[in-house]
């Protein structure tokens, strides 16, 4: 985590292929960078970045390296400061366009900049309702993301309707009522002041197109660009990139066409793929070698975008691993969800006793609605997870409540006792944060106390290798190393299995990656008709297929819910890549030979498919999860009783501190409503309810029997319970 500073310009270059060192010293005119899922596209362009700056060729303050994700700015910055380059600008579009914004608004259009607004939504539901319009929740979220597109793609409100016919986007209403409260959400904006983040980016090429000194001024400022990520590019930020380069042409952008999954919100490979057109003087470098992942998963990537179509797909790199060999791919099919689910986190335990950390695995999933299952199933598993999107690491209220202890120990560590027997670094990082909850053992099962733990976890382990490689570090270094780390968005690694969107795992990478819920109508998505949105639907797969090093398995559900009718097949992405599939039996790419493996969710007989279950209310066949455990639809009548659900919660949160487990992880909160619902009296009646699997019943059964009789559960924790 903290490589030696190279030591001077050629000392950069050092460890770079030779097209990644080709990329390097390309320090003049355009240069077109075509880089493959995993070959290395970000160590290339910023060793590039910090040659330039190391050999005198670029002055770091006039570099502006722009992407698209704060967290891929943040990890651009590291790297930058790493190789000895500090003092370049790594930012995204809006943040390097807001910044400009701030400084130029008072010159450019005088007064005080208004403020973003903090709730579009809110205000796009407003725009509606004095149009009259109702929208459910899923309407308004689409009807904001038509705004933005709206915006991305400077299209006004009145050309709209023939705009969303043009580009062959399916309105989620009349375009003519969308048109409608577009107008009426601007008017909102301008009565109360305030602007939405597309506005950052209009107002900044607005005032760049009206001022040429404003321009000028930012052009004197700002000689050499890099784009990482150009697939991505929206004709908006395309022009505001045209407008900061002037007449000039000192610009890198690095992107693969085959990755563009966010042309609903605007973004369009023709930037890249027009690159050589525009500039026909233009360097282009191909980025091949493949260095994340075996030749098994690199295999199943270049078969997936063989099928493809299109003109990304014309000009897609055949990648070429530069791995020793891994397992081959697994393909499981599952009776129901909740079936895959419980599968996946059971070969994800057997992953971790294998020795793969939790934090290098990830389950990855087409929408986050898919998400609920997969925490319930790791949850009693027993099994750490994080929701990718959540707060930022150095955002979250016990990291920073962490560096303020960490900051005060520093100050005034001579005279507090707590680090009197700390030898090193890392003992005194630990004392401090023991004070803040961090224990030398991990609590089990996951939830909001597993969560600050890892938050704490991630700082100790920091400590103790900033320690490694700085040996006669102070705290007072910490401290400064964490300060530069938060200003540049560097978060250390926290422990726990990823659950995200495939369009959220963009740019990540796990040694294990399990790719699940892969059925027609899931992805492709349903909504995707045309034959240019089915295609990103099969680049959103190569992207997540492209995440693993090592492990990659492919996982779909035959049936929604326990006993439903199996009605789905597998995506048609996979024909022909997976076994038994028409126009399986394709020739291996590099002397690999073999296929892929094939398990199915059961072990043993096949396990006899359980009856449609009925909501015992109204009698509707239910499918969610959370309305199965409950035996009613959400929507239906509770008769709960009240008491006794209360001293189940009570009994919970002893039973959970006992065995020291987070308390979903003895029983879910819809588990206990249904057991105050039904009231059972035996362990049958009780084993009825979904949620009280056989390992439950044996170890809680007794107890929740008891509180159901009003008599008092048995008191302290049983001798199974203990290690668990």
């Amino acid at each position: 985590m903290f490589p030696d500073v190279p030591g001077s310009a050629d000392a950069v270059l050092d460890g770079l292929d030779p097209e990644q060192r080709e990329v390097a010293t390309a320090l003049h005119g355009p240069v077109c960078v075509l880089a493959g899922a995993g070959t290395g596209k970000t160590r290339a362009i910023t060793h590039r970045i910090a040659y330039g700056v190391r050999a005198g060729i670029l002055q770091p303050s006039s570099v502006l390296a722009v992407t698209f994700t704060n967290r891929a700015a943040g990890e651009m910055r590291g790297r930058l400061r790493q190789l000895g380059a500090t003092g370049v600008q790594a930012r995204t579009f809006h943040s390097a366009a807001l910044r400009q914004l701030q400084y130029f608004w008072p010159k450019a259009v005088g007064g005080g900049m208004p403020r973003l607004v903090e709730r579009k939504a809110q205000l796009v539901a407003e725009a509606a309702a004095r149009c009259r319009i109702r929208l459910d929740r899923g309407e308004l979220r689409d009807v904001t993301s038509e705004i933005e597109w709206c915006k991305v793609t400077q299209t006004v409100a009145e050309d709209y309707p023939a705009a969303v016919v043009k580009a062959g986007r399916d309105a989620p209403r009349d375009p003519a009522e969308i048109s409608r409260i577009y107008t009426h959400y601007e008017q909102l904006k301008q009565e109360r002041g305030v602007i939405d983040f597309e506005d950052v980016l209009l107002l900044t090429v607005a005032i760049l197109q009206d001022r040429y000194d404003i321009a000028e001024q930012v052009r004197a400022q700002y000689q050499h660009f890099v784009v990482d990520e150009y697939q991505d590019v929206s004709p908006l930020q395309q022009r505001l990139l045209d407008l900061w380069l002037g007449e000039r042409d000192s610009l890198c952008v690095v992107g693969d066409a085959s990755q563009t999954i966010y042309s609903f919100t605007g973004a369009t490979p023709d930037h890249l793929l027009n690159f050589r057109t525009r500039h026909p003087q233009a360097t282009v470098v191909k980025l091949i070698r493949d260095y994340r992942s075996t030749p098994q998963v690199v295999h199943l990537a270049n078969g997936l975008l063989a099928a493809a179509k299109g003109r990304a797909a014309e000009h897609r790199l055949e990648l070429v691993s530069q791995r020793e060999g891994g397992p081959e791919p697994v393909y499981a099919e599952y009776g129901d969800e909740p079936t895959e689910a419980e599968h996946t986190a059971r070969r994800i335990r057997d992953l971790m006793a294998a020795g793969t950390p939790a934090s290098e695995i990830a389950i990855l999933f087409r929408t986050n609605g898919q998400s609920e299952l997969y925490e319930q199933a790791l949850a009693d598993a027993g099994i750490a997870y994080q929701l990718r999107g959540a707060e930022r690491f150095f955002e979250r209220q016990e990291v920073r409540e962490a560096g303020a202890a960490l900051r005060g120990a520093a100050r005034f560590g001579g005279n507090d006792s707590l680090l009197d027997d700390a030898v090193d670094l890392p003992s005194q990082v630990r004392a401090v944060l023991s004070t803040k909850g961090w224990t030398s053992q991990a609590p089990a099962g996951s939830g909001a106390v597993r969560d600050r733990w890892e938050s704490l976890a991630a700082l100790v382990r920091l400590a103790e290798d900033f320690a490694a490689a700085k040996a006669d570090a102070t705290l007072a270094d910490l401290v400064a190393e964490l300060d530069e780390r938060a200003a540049a968005q560097h978060a250390p690694t926290v422990q726990g299995v990823t659950l995200a969107s495939l369009h959220a795992a963009k740019g990540l990478e796990w040694d294990a990656v399990f790719l699940v819920g892969l059925t027609e109508g899931m992805l492709p998505i349903a909504y995707a008709t045309t034959d240019e949105q089915v295609e990103e639907e099969r680049r959103l797969l190569y992207v997540g297929v492209t995440r693993a090093r090592r492990h990659l398995s492919l996982s779909w559900a035959l049936a929604r819910s326990p006993g439903g009718r199996a009605s789905r097949r597998p995506s048609s992405f996979l024909d022909g890549l997976r076994p038994g599939s028409v126009g399986a039996g394709l020739r291996r790419a590099g002397g690999v030979s073999g296929g892929s493996s094939v398990e199915r969710g059961t072990r043993g007989p096949a396990r006899k498919p359980r009856a449609p279950v009925p909501c015992r209310v109204c009698g509707r066949t239910l499918t969610d999860a959370g309305e199965l455990k409950l035996m009613r639809c959400e929507d239906c009548p509770s008769d709960m009783d009240e008491g006794l659900y209360e001293r189940l919660r009570d009994w919970r949160a002893e039973r959970a501190e006992e065995i020291g487990q987070p308390a979903y992880c003895v029983f879910t909160d819809k588990t206990l409503i249904a057991i105050a619902e039904n009231i059972p009296d035996d362990e049958q009646a009780l084993a009825r309810i979904p949620g009280v699997g056989r390992r439950k019943l044996d170890r809680f059964g007794a107890d929740v029997l008891a509180i159901c009789a009003g008599e008092a559960p048995a008191t302290g924790v049983a001798e199974e319970d203990e290690g668990v």
